[in-house]
């Protein structure tokens, strides 16, 4: 990993007109991701992560703030701007029976992006399709095939050999193995971990397992209601989250030995998730947080460096005292 800043968020929200009013649901993040870094999205269902990974893909046009890729500012609404950025990042999907073409070739399914990137000969892409195909644990065979004829698995090591195929230096992995079965989701994984090694390739990676970003991610990003409420290293995370919501995401993560399991203490929260289109006006977490105060309320906390890189947004924290949130309901 490099120390070359290679993807920059600055203030960056994306909202959408419902009929209820405005859903904001990414709301003034703020992260770097690093040449070579795996860095690791996590957060409960609808909090915002995959609208930020097709904002970051250009698939959304940000309503505010800025994407400084390789340090210019990211300008995606041409056809020509999108058609260069997405030669240097691209999307694994999360649906791998979804993100596939039914009606056409796995062959075809990878030379698409280099047809229209203009890459290669015919008989160059085929012969690339076959070293995509072996490169991610396929036969060469399998370009004459058609994607129903493949299990789960193999369709996500297709849709990963798609991604490969323009030669990218960023990719955005949007929950790649939570349609898979679990004896499958660590071979995609270690596919993963070792193609960045080979290509030297930059991860986003959002998923809902954290035991599985932990394993794969240098750095974690905790979201929560469109908010980022913590960024550490991941160990630092898991070893000593700051954030009572980091810390509920935590304890709900199974134990595989059943006598530590039934020691563990479980993090539950109360109230309500509020709705992202009537946010409240302080801390989104105030409505769930027991230690919350009459700042709480007010103010909305702002990211904050409390150690040497782990940053949180909280009031209760300070640079020389950890809060240990005790008041917190456990089991």
């Amino acid at each position: 990993m490099e120390d070359k800043v290679l993807l920059s968020l600055q203030d960056l929200s994306k909202n959408f007109h419902v009929n209820g009013g405005t859903l904001k649901a990414v709301n003034h993040v703020n992260f770097d991701i690093k040449k070579g870094e795996t860095v690791g999205l996590v957060g409960e269902s609808g909090c915002g992560k995959s609208t930020l990974g097709r904002t970051v893909m250009g698939i959304y046009s940000p309503t505010s703030g800025k994407i400084l890729y390789d340090g210019e500012e990211l300008h995606v609404k041409s056809a020509k701007d999108r058609l260069e950025y997405v030669k240097k990042a691209q999307m694994i999907f999360q649906d791998p029976y979804a993100s596939l073409n039914p009606r056409m070739t796995v062959g075809d399914i990878i030379a698409e992006g280099m047809e229209i990137h203009k890459m290669y000969d015919d008989d160059k892409r085929k012969k690339k399709v076959q070293e995509l195909l072996e490169l991610v644990g396929l036969n060469k065979e399998h370009a004459n095939r058609f994607p129903h004829e493949f299990s789960g698995g193999q369709r996500q090591r297709i849709g990963i050999a798609r991604a490969l195929a323009i030669e990218p230096e960023f990719l955005v992995c949007d929950e790649p193995i939570s349609a898979l079965d679990v004896s499958i989701q660590s071979q995609v994984i270690n596919l993963l971990i070792d193609l960045q090694k080979e290509l030297g390739l930059t991860y986003l990676f959002i998923a809902h397992d954290l035991d599985i970003v932990r394993y794969i991610s240098d750095r974690i990003v905790v979201m929560y209601l469109g908010h980022v409420v913590e960024i550490a290293e991941a160990n630092e995370v898991y070893n000593h989250a700051l954030h009572p919501y980091s810390q509920a995401l935590l304890s709900a993560v199974p134990i595989p030995d059943p006598d530590l399991e039934s020691q563990k203490q479980r993090i539950i929260l109360q109230g309500d998730v509020p709705s992202p289109i009537n946010l409240p006006d302080g801390c989104p977490f105030v409505g769930r947080c027991s230690r919350a105060c009459d700042k709480c309320h007010s103010d909305k906390p702002q990211l904050v460096e409390v150690e040497p890189n782990h940053f949180v947004a909280c009031h209760n924290i300070e640079k020389e005292e950890k809060c240990m949130f005790s008041s917190l309901v456990v089991l």
